[in-house]
């Protein structure tokens, strides 16, 4: 009872390959979706794709899930073989309630998370089995079933001698049973982007800026930050010309690019630091939201920047108490250097304005305080736009990859304007009240567009177990919601 169970219409032990002669690559696996039952069914409530396939195995589908326990629960799934010619294994994975919505409590559609999870439990039990080629059912919503498909089979493991099985997930796109007829994944929103620099420089108006740039546009903060590595700095800057008016007004995407921060001079204790190879999240997210955007051929325009700099400790580093010069000429005294980010980004945020932008979103990995405020549940947002505010949030209800409005009060802009030395200082007056606030009060020092949005995504850095349809590491979030934020904005005048 509960253990999957084996038809073998071809003989053999059910296992899957037992029923198929040729090597592995050969084979194939099918996720299918069920629903929960209503207290007065008794029946199995199966989408519509696993109904018909149901039927084109003359009931067997339905016949053993009853017989091999309880009705499947949300995000568990059972493995059948040799259900089909076509496939040596067969996952159905539980959907939960059919019918839900958007939920106003949790901020997203449970549909769609129920897809994204349920999905991605198949596709991984699939993996296990070592089967190269998945169809998959898309459970009444094509794009949520693709995207649990693919995060969920995602994992890095180019440095690792021993790597995941790979799979390649394929989603079926006919209403009535046809088995093949499928539509890549790889064309939809959650395109992966190997070799991603490479990728860039050769599909993309992308360019790397040297120091010599920097220095010419008078980017004095940043600069401090890079100067105690002995790598120099380098400003990306990416173009997507997606509008067929070219003058349209540009979305401009800043996202945080330290590419390793150890704290410099104010050293972070050695515990974790490793995780702070992912301090350029931000970087990443902006650069693969615009990827992505392209891919899809949004009409809009798109500019992504990227201050990429290590924060490392030296003779040439910055000290607690140095004062710098920003690129809009305020002055800065810099008296914690860990407080590296905001300094990068407020030259970024400064050269953001030259292209008129129609609204300037940054995103970065700024304050730990961001971590202890939300945890993993969301990014927060701090904005001076209700409008802005808004697009985001409904596009974070839609991926399921939330955002929650943070204050931005004068209360914290005091804190960082009131300084000894400078305009400001780049920590708060009190350093561990509300850091993440008044982070982003100091951001907002360098912003003149009425329309502008600091997303801190410290908390969404890394995946646990807290979202089930990504492995654990870093996680890539909210890539998903600025994508679906740039799709929203491009339908609009």
């Amino acid at each position: 009872r509960g253990r999957p169970l084996a038809l073998c219409s071809h003989g053999g032990t059910g296992r899957p390959g037992s029923r198929y002669s040729g090597s592995a690559e050969t084979l194939s696996g099918l996720v299918l979706g069920v629903y929960e039952k209503e207290k007065d069914d008794d029946g199995v409530l199966f989408t519509e794709a696993a109904a018909s396939f149901d039927s084109s195995v003359s009931g067997k589908l339905r016949e053993l899930l009853s017989l091999s326990g309880p009705p499947l629960k949300l995000g568990k799934s059972r493995v059948f073989y040799g259900l089909h010619q076509d496939f040596a294994s067969v996952a159905v994975v539980g959907l939960g309630k059919k019918g839900v919505g958007v939920c106003g409590k949790e901020n997203w559609d449970n549909c769609k998370e129920n897809i994204r999870a349920a999905v991605s439990a198949g596709c991984r039990q699939l993996q296990d089995l070592e089967i190269p080629q998945v169809e998959v059912d898309p459970c009444g919503d094509g794009q949520s079933a693709a995207e649990g498909a693919l995060l969920g089979l995602f994992e890095y493991d180019e440095l690792k001698s021993k790597k995941k099985f790979p799979v390649t997930p394929q989603l079926h796109v006919c209403a009535s049973w046809e088995p093949h007829t499928v539509y890549p994944l790889g064309r939809i929103k959650i395109r992966p982007c190997h070799r991603f620099l490479r990728w860039l420089t050769n599909r993309y108006n992308a360019s790397q800026k040297p120091q010599s740039w920097i220095e010419s546009e008078q980017m004095g903060a940043y600069l401090s930050v890079s100067k105690g590595s002995e790598e120099p700095p380098v400003f990306l800057e990416l173009h997507y010309t997606g509008s067929p008016d070219s003058s349209q007004a540009p979305l401009v995407l800043v996202g945080k690019g330290i590419t390793f921060d150890s704290g410099g001079i104010s050293l972070k204790p050695s515990s974790g630091m490793d995780a702070m190879r992912a301090d350029m999240g931000g970087a990443a997210t902006v650069c693969s939201a615009i990827v992505t955007a392209a891919a899809l051929k949004l009409p809009i325009n798109i500019i992504g920047l990227a201050p990429l700099c290590e924060n490392m400790p030296s003779g040439k580093a910055n000290k607690p108490g140095d004062v710098v010069r920003a690129k809009n000429g305020k002055t800065i005294q810099v008296d914690n250097t860990d407080a590296e980010g905001r300094l990068i980004l407020a030259d970024a945020l400064c050269y953001a304005h030259s292209f008129n932008p129609r609204a300037v979103v940054n995103a970065a990995t700024l304050t730990g305080a961001m971590d202890v405020a939300l945890g993993s549940a969301a990014a927060g947002v701090f904005t001076n736009s209700n409008w802005l505010w808004e697009q985001l949030h409904k596009a974070s209800v839609i991926t399921g990859d939330r955002v929650w409005r943070m204050p931005l009060f004068q209360h914290y802009t005091k804190q960082v304007t009131e300084s000894a030395l400078a305009d400001l200082n780049n920590i708060g007056k009190y350093s561990r009240s509300g850091g993440a606030c008044t982070a982003a009060a100091f951001l907002r020092e360098f912003v003149t567009a009425n329309h502008w949005a600091h997303l801190d995504i410290a908390g969404v850095m890394t995946n646990k177990d807290e979202v089930p349809y990504l492995r654990k590491g870093m996680s890539g979030r909210p890539t998903r919601t600025l994508v679906e934020f740039a799709a929203v904005l491009a339908t609009e005048p």
